[in-house]
């Protein structure tokens, strides 16, 4: 028996860059006489990620969601970059990374968990309200969290997610995502019998997806503006150094406690 033949694969392409001796175009658009001075940053992330431009709408409502997650104080990703920047000043890359790593399940990345669980409200064939009530019982009695939900310091509501919610009625952009995440907090207040509080990373999920935004990609966004925050943090530290008190701090937070020969 002779051995099956192996299938050709296609070349693989890019569609995003190319270039000339005397331009670089990209997804077909020319570098220096359709982009640079013509697109905001914003707008240059979503045609560069997404191969079309967004609309203005679009464009503030995700101008928005970039500087909602740009900054969140000392938390374990501002941390880590100021640990390591101080200790390879040499590589700022290095300590920007270290914080870029931090943006997981737990902070700034939960909106890809809140997107599956909308995705899963819009597209169930019960309809949205009799869909979150499912998901909010089936959470309860596993007992997992609520990706998107809950604040440890922003009692009884997180004020993020209500002035996006505003500036997306203000733009028209309130759609099917928002009203699928809404439907998903009343039924969760309903089922827990307390308020729990939607997060800034829930309503980034759903405004992104209310702009197009696959879920897939949404923790990139989270990644392109902490990326920003965390270099005001390299800046701080180069101004005003904190990394020997932390160390310091956590030194003396966190006592030895086995035994020491002679002591």
């Amino acid at each position: 028996m002779s051995a099956p033949k192996a299938t050709k694969r296609a070349a693989p392409t890019t569609s995003i860059a190319t270039h000339t001796n005397d331009d670089i175009y990209i997804r077909d658009k020319s570098l220096c006489s359709e982009l640079i001075g013509k697109l905001s940053f914003t707008e240059m992330i979503v045609f560069q990620m997404l191969g079309r431009m967004p609309s203005a709408a679009e464009t503030a409502m995700i101008d928005a969601c970039l500087v909602t997650l740009m900054e969140h104080g000392l938390t374990p990703s501002a941390l880590a970059t100021r640990l390591i920047y101080s200790s390879a000043p040499e590589a700022m890359q290095a300590g920007v990374a270290a914080g870029l790593m931090g943006v997981g399940s737990v902070f700034v990345g939960t909106m890809e968990g809140n997107a599956q669980l909308l995705l899963e409200i819009v597209e169930d064939p019960a309809g949205i309200e009799a869909a979150a009530t499912r998901v909010a019982q089936e959470h309860r009695a596993a007992r997992k969290p609520l990706p998107g939900f809950g604040h440890h310091l922003h009692k009884p509501d997180d004020p993020r997610p209500i002035r996006l919610f505003q500036l997306a009625e203000e733009h028209g952009q309130s759609g099917t995502y928002i009203a699928a995440l809404k439907a998903l907090s009343a039924a969760i207040d309903a089922v827990y019998g307390k308020h729990i509080t939607i997060n800034a990373t829930g309503a980034i999920a759903a405004v992104l997806m209310d702009c197009g935004v696959p879920a897939e990609i949404l923790r990139g966004f989270a990644l392109i503006t902490r990326c920003a925050g965390l270099v005001g943090h390299v800046r701080e530290e180069q101004e005003k150094p904190s990394m020997r008190t932390i160390w310091e701090t956590s030194e003396a937070a966190i006592p030895y406690d086995g035994t020491v020969p002679g002591a």
